[in-house]
């Protein structure tokens, strides 16, 4: 490569000689791409945080007298622990976006464990691609370089069957073991509960059981929510791999002639009210917002409308949510609901704004701070487990004795030696996996 001259004939930084053309640098030599194999970018596992390891009052405690997202933060954490010390508030979490892959798994598994959570809504990505494929056995990774300057292009990757999530890789051949996991189950609670409509929370507690025969040892918050009896339900249970096992499912049972088993998100609706109805005293934990920031929201006037129904007070007889946290990067100028702010749901009667909590700021980094100070805080050792799952089962008059698994409903888990390799399934694209491509 030659080395530009400047204005006045010389180049910049070089003796008198190199301007007469007496002496020239020659070209450097191209840098060469490095060739990726699929087992390098696959090579690096996303560990999951532990919260129980480190204290984060001290942090806590020094936010409160900053500014910004660190004094909101502090005065959020202030307002879940206070939450947990109400024996009577039954605490409802909600995920949106990538929790699970982000490594946050584990945070999140220590609540259900003791008793700082009692149901969960959440998208289908975070409770089935991310953690019940974690269940399994499978794991997110972590990408080399950067999203900004990636050393792998995404066509590569896509030829490669590497899905991306922003700087996490995920194997897409897993992925497809995934679908076909779920397919099974779905398939099982055909047989065995029959054809019909049937809400997320039953087919994911089912997934659960399902992890807890089969995959004793991996952690799983799927599988820790069904043996502590947390409901978990996902409003848009399709648009997940439980959204690619039901269509291929449904698709083999109407060429067998057979009917299958469909999602029943009203009875998703339906359940999730009752919980308000059956606890007046309610508290949200919102990590994101999206559908299931609206979904655990609208059961105050769900709650509302079924009360009116019988002769209550609209505005009256149903309480908002007392508490009310979450955490989101969204922006409430756009008025879209991912990023409205908790104030705004007090107009719509869903939110009180006694002890509620807006955090502008990324999750996965303030998430633990706030967990693990509350776990340190231990406010939740006098807390009881409510158990609503339990509630369901005994409502809907099925069998919670030893032979259905810790409260479970009547479904006996595929047993593994089912868990074979299946054929590929076009779920998610096309394209054949490369031993190696060039960035």
């Amino acid at each position: 490569m030659t080395a530009k001259k400047p204005a006045n004939g010389h180049t910049n930084g070089s003796s008198s000689s190199a301007s007469n053309g007496a002496s020239k640098r020659s070209p450097a030599p191209a840098s060469k791409s490095k060739s990726w194999t699929k087992p390098e970018l696959l090579s690096r596992p996303v560990k999951h945080i532990d919260i129980t390891r480190f204290d984060a009052r001290p942090v806590i405690d020094s936010y409160r007298d900053m500014a910004y997202s660190s004094r909101t933060l502090a005065q959020a954490a202030d307002i879940y622990s206070r939450m947990l010390a109400d024996k009577d508030c039954a605490v409802i979490l909600t995920m949106a976006g990538s929790m699970i892959s982000a490594g946050l798994k584990k945070a999140v598994i220590t609540l259900l464990e003791n008793n700082m959570v009692d149901a969960i809504v959440s998208t289908g990505a975070n409770i089935v691609d991310q953690d019940f494929f974690e269940g399994l056995g499978f794991k997110h990774y972590i990408a080399p370089g950067s999203p900004e300057a990636p050393p792998v292009d995404d066509l590569t990757l896509r030829d490669l069957m590497i899905d991306r999530i922003y700087d996490t890789y995920i194997n897409e051949d897993d992925l497809r073991d995934c679908d076909d996991t779920t397919k099974k189950i779905f398939d099982d609670c055909c047989t065995q509960w029959g054809p019909g409509a049937y809400s997320s929370r039953e087919f994911i507690d089912a997934m659960g059981a399902y992890l807890a025969r089969n995959h004793t040892k991996n952690e799983s918050l799927v599988k820790t929510a069904h043996l502590k009896r947390v409901p978990i339900f996902c409003p848009a249970f399709s648009d997940c791999s439980a959204g690619f096992g039901i269509v291929l499912h449904q698709v083999e049972k109407s060429e067998q002639g057979a009917p299958a088993v469909a999602f029943d998100s009203g009875k998703d609706f339906r359940e999730l009210t009752d919980i308000k109805l059956a606890c007046r005293d309610t508290g949200l934990l919102m990590m994101g917002g999206g559908v299931p920031k609206n979904f655990a929201q609208d059961i105050v006037v769900a709650a509302e409308l079924l009360a009116e129904r019988k002769g209550g007070q609209a505005r009256g007889d149903i309480g908002m949510h007392k508490y009310a946290i979450q955490m989101t990067v969204a922006d409430a100028r756009d008025g879209a609901l991912s990023g409205s702010t908790l104030r705004e749901a007090c107009s719509w009667g869903k939110v009180d704004v006694v002890y509620e909590q807006m955090v502008f700021g990324e999750y996965s980094a303030l998430f633990p701070l706030l967990a693990s100070d509350a776990y340190h805080r231990s406010q939740w050792k006098a807390r009881k487990a409510f158990k609503f799952a339990d509630m369901f089962e005994k409502a809907g008059n099925q069998r919670t004795d030893a032979a259905t698994g810790p409260g479970g409903r009547a479904f006996q888990p595929v047993p593994a030696s089912r868990e074979t390799k299946p054929a590929k399934n076009p779920a998610r694209g096309t394209g054949k996996p490369k031993a190696g491509a060039k960035a």
